[in-house]
Order: C-alpha cells, then structure tokens, then sequence
C-alpha cells in the first residue's frame, strides 16, 4: 500500500515519503503545518488512494482521550433502572463505541484521522499513548479488551498550538507541511480551477505572496483562502489588468477573502495612504 498522491490532491515528495514511511513502521502520522495547508485533507486523500475507510475524530477543547475509547452512560442505565426496563441486565446496552473502537473492531484496515489534537488539554496525547502503541484497551465495565484486528493507518494533525508531550511525539512519524512555493500552488490551483488564465494566475499569486510577506500582518493568508479567492475572481470574470492597483490603495480587489481581521486591512490602508504622501 504506497501513497502516491491523488488527482485532487498535490502531495510533494517528502510528504509522500513521510505518509510511506509511517504507514511501513506503523506509526501514527503527526502533520503539523499552517492552517490551510491541507492537513485534514490530507488523511481524506490517503484513505482515498488506497483505497480503504476512514473515521474522523475531530477533537475540541472538551474532548478527553477516554471518549475515542469508549463512554460508558451511568444515567441512562439509573433512569432505565428505575423504570424497570429489563435492557439494565446487559451493561453493553450503555457503552458508546468511540472512534478508536470503531478503527479496531472494523473488518479492513481504515484510516483513522485524530484532527487538531493541540486543541485538547495537554494530557490528552499522553492518556492515548498506550492504547496507540499496544492497539488495545480494556473495557472495565464489561470485562472485555478491545484489540486491533488490524493496525489503523493513524494520521494526526496539529496547528502547533502548544506543544506535545516528548512520550507523545518518541511515537510518531512526524512531518511539517511547508507553505507552498509559486510552483507548487500553481499545480494546486489547477488541480482547483483547472484552465484559469495564464497571466491572471501570475498577478494574482504575486499579489498573494506581496501579502503573505508583508511586515507586521497579523494573519496571513493560507492556501485555502487564495483559492476561495481566485473563484471570486473568476465568478466575477476579473482580468489581470482589472487586478493592477493604482496606488489609491494597496488592497487587493476582493480582499475579503484574504485578509479576515480588521487589523490587516488598516495595515494594508496605512501603507496606500503613506506611499501617496511619498508621491
């Protein structure tokens, strides 16, 4: 099972490479990169070019490591008690399978995507350590234990916004998704927008990258918002000559899709009105 990319999805070598090689040592994948950059999108096009299942586990700032296991509902099985429904016998009747489960128990190997896991508190990665080095966990409330009947391709994605327990990263096959260059973003684009003008794409990618560069931007643009900026141009039927800013202001047509924070655009305000007093 290699990933080799697919057609909706530009992978750079070292990003196939790395998808390889975790997949080869068994390890889960730990993408990090700017948000935008394709990470979550990543795990789709992997279980799509090889062909298997995926399962999403999409973590928030409440989510504990226990719930990818499995929870267990004290409450309902007290109220049923007390209703005298005869379903109280069977504690299984109140066991709710988490994403974890679901990836060891299904019948075929499946991509498992643990998507944002910084958001967690900080012990979340350490409380998953055992259950993703032995594939296993045991169900206390049942007496079972739970084991891989095949090792899940693991691909967890991180915004860097805090850092991971050492134990936690010794376990992971890592890799940073670098921002994409020129070159790369236009396969992107075209994989996106396939046929868009030629010298549209290169004043609007110029413009993009004049932004992403500029001193003092509080957000900088990502691929996604370029993309979803391009389509605006193109729904509105822009040329690259409609895009040449005349020095009345040094925002691009359209910012909106770029530039998501008031700061950034009084940044990009300030600069047109100090350039026409240079004039």
């Amino acid at each position: 099972m290699k990933f080799t990319g697919t057609d909706a999805y530009v992978a750079t070598d070292d990003l196939t490479v790395a998808v390889n090689a975790a997949v080869t040592l068994q390890r889960p994948l730990l993408v990090k990169g700017e948000p935008g950059t394709g990470k979550t999108e990543l795990a789709h096009q992997v279980a799509k070019s090889l062909g298997v299942p995926m399962l999403e586990w999409h973590i928030k700032s409440t989510t504990k490591a226990q719930q990818g296991l499995y929870e267990y509902d004290a409450v309902s099985r007290l109220r049923d008690s007390q209703l005298g429904d005869p379903k109280v016998n069977d504690v299984a009747n109140y066991i709710k399978k988490g994403k974890l489960w679901e990836a060891f128990e299904a019948p075929e190997r499946v991509v498992l995507l643990i998507d944002e896991i910084d958001k967690a508190d900080i012990e979340f990665p350490n409380d998953l350590l055992q259950e993703l080095d032995k594939m296993e966990f045991f169900v206390y409330e049942t007496g079972q234990t739970v084991k891989a009947a095949q090792r899940p391709i693991v691909i967890i994605t991180s915004n860097n916004e805090k850092e991971l327990p050492d134990a936690f990263l010794r376990r992971c096959f890592f890799h940073y998704i670098q921002f994409p260059d020129t070159d790369v973003m236009r396969k992107i684009v075209e994989v996106h927008h396939p046929g868009i003008k030629s010298d549209l794409l290169t004043t609007a990618l110029t413009q993009f990258y004049e932004i992403r560069d500029q001193a003092g931007l509080k957000k900088k643009p990502s691929t996604s918002e370029v993309l979803d900026w391009l389509k605006l141009l193109l729904a509105e039927d822009l040329t690259a000559e409609d895009l040449k800013r005349d020095g009345a202001s040094a925002l691009p047509r359209l910012h909106g899709a770029l530039l998501k924070n008031e700061q950034d655009v009084h940044l990009f305000e300030r600069l047109a009105f100090m350039a026409r007093g240079q004039r």
